[in-house]
């Protein structure tokens, strides 16, 4: 269990990757809507994995390798944004979760489940 300081320092760097991801000019970063649903930061500060979903990717492939190549541009403006002693190398994983909730609901609403017309006394 991440201690509160950790959990604090994990929601900052949520919140300012967020809005720095958006300003990537790698037109493989920027592939559709993304989003960073979580961040998991180690106790010393050394690595933070950042879980990313991306609506509409295209190439999981090339938003890899861009996503990679942008992370040291992302890793200095986030130490210019948070006052951190040392700031973590950030290492990026595809999060599904969000696509693959789509379609489990898609798949619940294309259903045809009768309704039930017993009446209970």
């Amino acid at each position: 269990m991440a201690s509160n300081r950790l959990q604090r320092t994990n929601e900052d760097i949520r919140l300012a990757l967020s809005s720095l991801i958006r300003s990537v000019k790698d037109p493989r970063v920027q592939q559709g809507m993304i989003s960073i649903t979580g961040v998991q930061t180690t106790g010393d500060l050394k690595f933070c994995k950042v879980y990313v979903s991306v609506l509409g990717l295209t190439s999981e492939k090339e938003f890899k390798k861009g996503i990679k190549s942008a992370s040291g541009w992302l890793r200095r403006e986030l130490g210019r944004s948070l006052s951190l002693r040392a700031v973590p190398e950030l290492i990026f994983e595809l999060d599904k979760s969000i696509e693959h909730g789509a379609k489990i609901n898609k798949i619940l609403s294309d259903l045809d489940i009768p309704e039930d017309t017993e009446n209970d006394d």
